[in-house]
């Protein structure tokens, strides 16, 4: 950002600055002016789309005020010091412009026209392979009625978002990034009215969270989501680099078939200042589109996804001739497409950084017939790393609980030092010179915040996943503490190749001979034993109490005779 810019920030006092909440709730409102109208499904991009013209233009006119004041009346010197900003935005497409003609006639024709303007003068900044951001979002439609109630709606729509609460000037927000934080609050509130088919669209944050920390994003390292939806877990994972490295040396890639959501997408990188990225859109499993320049698929340090679960139709007809050989250990059935997207990540994993992590319905673990093949390929290859269960009702859509799958391609490499054992427990490290051996297993079911329709992941829960994770990769690491499940001994080689408990009730480390005796069957309960002996009852003592009860029973009843004797209802 520019020196005015920081000055502005800088110069906020408390009584002008906006807080998230507020921003929030009027972002929310503004939504009233839809409802009843068309479905949420419908005018979430109506309401994104205009928060997003709505934050540029005050952006751009913060901007053009710091100069004024720091250069005075001075409009052609303004200009000039303009074109170095991150966006353009062309006079007529202002947000102000736009609100100013609001009761004339044509708002719709008006707003479109805009945007059009704004994805011109920005080149590809708002464009990917010829598609632009705004391409599938029309304000001029008919889902908003005939003409006079159109304009009455948009008329409304422009009055909302002009009031003094969603004034997003960066010298009255401050540095805190809230329109970032309200474009996602936004998009977990429309996932979370909006049923399954708005659920596809959206990691909720917590998820995003915990695989970002389980993946540790290095600097350097080149990020990607084959189905990124909104691109809400992307950035998570670019989010760790600059937060724990202060860098911004990575790069962001991803794929999205729905093209409004790859939209949202678009407009969520450019409002959080994400510019180097890379999003296509198609269907990642008919028609990838992240190639390099000898056509081939391109290969990354870390491949994340959640991808739509159990996709019926997801593309099986052209699987068994598929040119890049992403189904050579099998072809998925017909009607679940869970292991195509896995199959998908594994092919685009670089050979020696590369590491994934994958949202996966149950099924994924258990299922047999093709699927199991393909299972019990990826884990002969040495390939799974980790599997770990989710409580139920995180998911927007789904009640259903989810596992997340760790896969890491240098599980096979050779170790020449061994990590340092723990006290007291002998050949503790699951690398074993020649490579990694053993699965970890993570039962994170009962770790919650209960919510009304959604369960929450606490920053404790998440923060416990992410330590059993490490302490499973490095033995030196501490394992989570008592009262978080009981510290109990570290993995290695159990007798007869049996794997060995890591938390008590929580995390198991199996080896690949016990994995096989069980038919490569993945379940969690049949590694992590959540068992809880109930206490031994002492007959002796409950019939030594009931006699005891029965004797006070007897004294009150005596008493209570009396009483009745006294009044009058004796016999």
């Amino acid at each position: 950002m520019n020196t005015v810019l920081n000055q502005n920030k800088d110069a906020v006092s408390g009584k002008d600055r906006i807080n998230q909440d507020s921003i929030n709730k009027a972002l929310w409102a503004a939504c009233d002016t839809f409802r009843g109208t068309i479905s949420a499904d419908t005018y979430k991009d109506f309401i994104l789309t205009m928060l997003f013209l709505k934050y540029i233009s005050d952006v751009w006119q913060d901007h053009y005020d710091g100069y004024k004041a720091e250069y005075g009346d001075e409009p052609e010197l303004i200009e000039e010091m303009m074109k170095n900003e991150r966006f353009v935005l062309p006079k007529a497409a202002s947000f102000y412009a736009l609100y100013e003609r609001r009761h004339e006639p044509g708002n719709g024709e008006r707003i479109d026209q805009a945007l059009h303007a704004i994805e011109e003068a920005n080149g590809t900044k708002l464009k990917d392979a010829g598609k632009s951001v705004f391409q599938d979002i029309s304000f001029n439609t008919d889902k908003l009625g005939e003409e006079k109630q159109k304009n009455t709606i948009l008329r409304h729509l422009l009055e909302d978002f002009a009031k003094p609460e969603l004034n997003l000037k960066p010298s009255r927000v401050g540095a805190l990034d809230v329109i970032g934080n309200a474009y996602e609050y936004l998009i977990k509130n429309f996932a979370a009215s909006g049923g399954q088919k708005a659920g596809e669209f959206y990691t909720p944050p917590e998820v995003s969270d915990l695989i970002a920390e389980l993946l540790d994003p290095q600097p350097g390292d080149s990020i990607c989501d084959p189905a990124c939806g909104s691109a809400s877990l992307l950035m998570k994972c670019g989010s760790k680099v600059r937060k724990n490295h202060d860098s911004k040396n990575y790069a962001l890639y991803g794929q999205e078939a729905i093209g409004s959501t790859w939209s949202l997408a678009k407009m969520n990188m450019f409002l959080h200042g994400e510019d180097n990225h890379k999003i296509e859109w198609g269907d990642t499993i008919r028609n990838p589109k992240l190639l390099d320049k000898n056509g081939d698929l391109m290969l990354f340090d870390i491949v994340t996804a959640n991808p739509p679960f159990s996709l019926d139709k997801w593309g099986h007809d052209e699987a068994e001739h598929d040119k890049f050989s992403r189904f050579r250990r099998g072809v998925p059935p017909k009607t679940k497409g869970d292991y195509a997207f896995i199959l998908h990540m594994i092919e685009t994993l670089k050979p020696k950084s590369g590491r994934m992590g994958v949202v996966v319905p149950h099924g994924v673990l258990f299922r047999g017939s093709s699927e199991g093949k393909i299972r019990q390929q990826l884990i002969d290859e040495n390939l799974l790393d980790a599997v770990i269960g989710l409580p139920e009702k995180l998911f927007y859509g789904t009640g259903i609980p989810a596992a997340i799958l760790i896969f890491r391609k240098n599980r096979n490499d050779p170790t020449p030092t061994l990590p340092l054992p723990r006290e007291g427990v002998k050949n503790s490290s699951p690398w074993q010179g020649g490579g990694r051996e053993g699965v970890l297993f993570i039962d994170a079911s009962r770790d919650f915040k209960a919510g009304k329709n959604q369960n929450l992941l606490t920053e404790e829960n998440i923060a416990k996943i992410v330590a059993t994770y490490r302490a499973f990769n490095d033995p030196t690491l501490a394992l989570p503490l008592p009262g978080e499940g009981t510290q109990t001994p570290p993995p290695g080689k159990g007798e007869a190749g049996r794997g060995s408990v890591l938390v008590d009730k929580y995390a198991y480390v199996a080896s690949l001979d016990e994995i096989k005796e069980n038919d490569y069957n993945l379940n969690i309960p049949r590694y992590v034993d959540t068992f809880e002996e109930e206490e031994e009852i002492d007959l002796m003592a409950v019939r030594a109490e009931r006699e005891q009860l029965k004797a006070q029973l007897t004294e009150l009843e005596t008493e209570m005779a009396k009483y009745l004797e006294e009044l009058g209802y004796g016999a």
